[in-house]
């Protein structure tokens, strides 16, 4: 489909004079045209091939979007300001897309963040000939984090469904200035929507404080595209929409996305552990300036330059030393840092990658494996005792929370209870809605205080028990509501 698209479009800008012609006959007006014995012609077949080409994409890769209501608490607007004091519900709507016929949804960390509740509303099947779908036809499910990553502003949602069409990743390296592609989602709440446009860079680093690098597009993107999926003529997914660049708060043509490598790299991580584990090589890096690469000495004045190397680590063993300018990572020129951070970061875990320096006037190649870059979760995962720290009615590994692991955890709301420190491979724990991180403060009114009080209280429960969890997420006390099975 890629190459009838492309062929098609050429064929098109090689019509355009003759279109340019009959646009200017028409707007020099009607005496013109009559005088020249203008008549309707009917469009060149290749238009309607082209028209034709784009239904079908459409229709292939519509059934796998998804429209995302979430329903949250917080301020409340009054007199055009929000009020801290009145709280009331809030709506959101976003947009996902399926990458797993299982019901795996991926969309961003934004669009479900807050959530009390999360729906999930499919995209009927039309075979493309209804030009009206009822809304009684469409299916709206109940949906649960798996995992999020706030960084990478990525969440993977799971519902109870199967057989769902599914969308493959595409190739992130193949994706090319000036491509052609289609942004699907719903935007203002109009679900199932679809805009063209083509790729305005590749590689967009938005500013100096994000790391992240994006796709650019001017394919019309505005609020509710969140979390669509952006697509090639081939109907795979190149990138996941996440935000706009507007003065007026309408698309002016300035839309990124999340690249599909990202997505590709974060997506296995979130169905496994609930979030992700990002590479490094024990080694910092800084952007090269003009004046710095003056003052030191440095081979060149741009690209990045090493400006820490932690003992004993992974770059330390290899041989890297601060001042070494990087200059390439397995034979990809290194220009600027987010380049490098991507490329460490998004590398397989225990892979060894290959790092070209310039030190002074010598050229070096060091060959540095990538290690897992633990938080303070990956740490507490550490001090968990699989056998004494299983919760198995949750499908999780839990943690008492003392005085030291109180300090490491910022703005906690109480000094005590049970932090969800991994989830295990059940599933339970995905049905009821936990993730990694939370902290169980009270079991149906009950304070909870060990691993073995809310073990002991889960235990003594029969099937169909109604429970309660009181539960702290990212400061904010919730409701986690579930029947024992």
């Amino acid at each position: 489909m890629r190459k009838r698209i492309a062929a098609m479009l050429s064929s098109l800008r090689a019509y355009l004079p003759v279109v340019c012609s009959l646009s200017a006959a028409i707007l020099l007006g009607p005496s013109l045209g009559r005088a020249q014995g203008a008549t309707p012609q009917p469009a060149p077949d290749f238009l309607h091939e082209l028209s034709d080409s784009f239904q079908a994409l459409t229709r292939k890769v519509s059934p796998s979007v998804v429209q995302i209501l979430v329903t949250s608490y917080g301020p409340v607007p009054e007199g055009g300001k929000e009020e801290a004091a009145l709280i009331g519900k809030q709506h959101v709507t976003g947009s996902g897309v399926i990458l797993d016929a299982d019901g795996y949804i991926i969309t961003n960390a934004h669009v479900v963040a807050g959530a009390q509740r999360i729906r999930v509303v499919l995209s009927p099947a039309t075979g493309g000939s209804p030009r009206v779908v009822l809304r009684s036809t469409t299916r709206v499910l109940d949906a649960k984090i798996v995992g999020q990553d706030k960084d990478m502003d990525l969440a993977l949602l799971k519902i109870a469904a199967t057989g769902l069409p599914a969308l493959p990743l595409g190739d992130y390296n193949k994706l090319r200035q000036g491509q052609v592609v289609l942004a699907f989602g719903s935007p203002e709440g109009l679900e199932n929507s679809v805009t063209m446009g083509v790729i305005s860079s590749v590689a967009r680093q938005v500013s100096a404080g994000r790391p992240m690098i994006y796709i650019q597009t001017d394919a019309p993107i505005n609020p509710g595209n969140s979390g669509g999926p952006l697509v090639d003529v081939d109907g795979n997914v190149v990138g996941i929409n996440t935000f706009i660049l507007t003065q007026g708060g309408g698309s002016e043509g300035l839309g990124f996305a999340i690249p599909s490598a990202v997505v590709k790299f974060a997506y296995p991580q979130l169905k496994e552990h609930g979030h992700v584990h990002r590479g490094h090589i024990g080694a910092a890096v800084q952007a090269i300036t003009p004046v710095m690469a003056a003052g030191l000495g440095l081979p060149q004045d741009h690209g990045v330059v090493v400006t820490d190397v932690a003992p004993d680590g992974p770059a330390d063993s290899a041989g890297l030393k601060i001042q070494d300018v990087v200059v390439a990572l397995d034979g990809r020129p290194i220009v600027t840092l987010p380049q490098f951070q991507a490329l460490v970061t998004l590398r397989p875990l225990g892979e060894r990658t290959k790092v070209e320096v310039l030190r002074g006037s010598e050229r070096l190649t060091l060959e540095i494996p990538v290690i897992p870059q633990k938080d303070e979760l990956d740490r507490m995962v550490d001090l968990v005792d699989a056998e004494k720290n299983m919760i198995p009615r949750l499908g999780i590994l839990g943690l008492e929370i003392d005085a030291q692991i109180s300090q490491k955890i910022p703005g906690i709301r109480m000094g005590s209870g049970v932090i969800v420190a991994a989830l295990t491979a059940t599933g339970e724990s995905q049905e009821i809605g936990l993730l990694p991180g939370d902290i169980i403060h009270a079991f149906n009114r009950m304070p909870i205080l060990t691993v073995e009080a809310l073990r002991s209280a889960l235990e003594g429960l029969k099937p169909g028990s109604p429970v309660v969890l009181q539960v702290e997420r990212e400061g904010k006390l919730q409701y986690v509501p579930f029947e024992i099975e």
